[in-house]
């Protein structure tokens, strides 16, 4: 339980990973014991799909994706103060929230784009098509990384209710206080590059780093 694995050579660095493809293949090194298990790969879209597409792969293990987004503050939509599920949970980053000083109006609008995101990619990428069962399963979340942590730690409540074998998180990168907020709720946490420098951005570990486009996804996923 809640064990974190790293490679302390990559500790503190930047620009580690070519890009998303590269540092998937370099996770699978480290989660080689899995390969061939009774497990899933669950991609967090848009930047985690090609990372978890390439773990999949190597690992032969199915992957499915587990649409999860963050609610993003109004005047700068790259942060967010909180994030929602698949089932519409709610996790608010109440101590990022008090600094805000943003309406209860505001914070509803906020929400509301942030479920609205959540029903179209679920439609887009996954068609509209039931959730596979976790029950008993080693399921493995995986995104491009983590900054605050709130989406991942909403997708790990909903795998949790599922009733799974055991909750993975493999991520390239993660900010040293982000890895010990997301490894206090799963079983194991993989992240290869920890880093304790502020500000953080996940771009940071990633010498080429775009936005993926709704169609690069669709077709990582078709051809998984």
């Amino acid at each position: 339980m809640n064990k974190l694995i790293e490679n302390t050579k990559l500790r503190d660095k930047q620009y580690v990973f070519e890009d998303r493809i590269e540092a998937g293949r370099l996770l699978v090194k480290w989660l080689k014991n899995y390969k061939g298990s009774d497990g899933i790969v669950l991609a967090i879209p848009s930047g985690g799909v090609p990372v978890a597409a390439e773990a999949a792969k190597a690992l032969r293990l199915p992957m499915d994706l587990l649409i999860v987004r963050k609610i993003q503050i109004p005047y700068n939509p790259e942060a967010g103060f909180g994030a929602i599920g698949p089932e519409e949970e709610i996790i608010l980053n109440k101590e990022l929230l008090t600094g805000l000083n943003l309406t209860e109006e505001e914070i509803k609008i906020q929400i509301e784009k942030a479920r609205d995101i959540i029903k179209k990619r679920n439609q887009l990428f996954r068609e509209g098509q039931p959730f596979p069962s976790l029950k008993d399963k080693i399921v493995i979340a995986v995104d491009d990384g983590l900054a605050s942590g709130y989406t991942m730690l909403a997708a790990i409540r909903f795998i949790r209710k599922k009733s799974p074998k055991k909750i993975v998180i493999a991520v390239p990168t993660a900010s040293k206080r982000t890895a010990e907020l997301v490894l206090s709720e799963t079983d194991e946490l993989i992240c290869l590059n920890v880093r304790s420098g502020f500000p953080f951005a996940v771009a940071d570990a990633y010498e080429n780093w775009y936005d993926l486009t709704d169609e690069e996804v669709i077709s990582i996923i078709r051809t998984k």
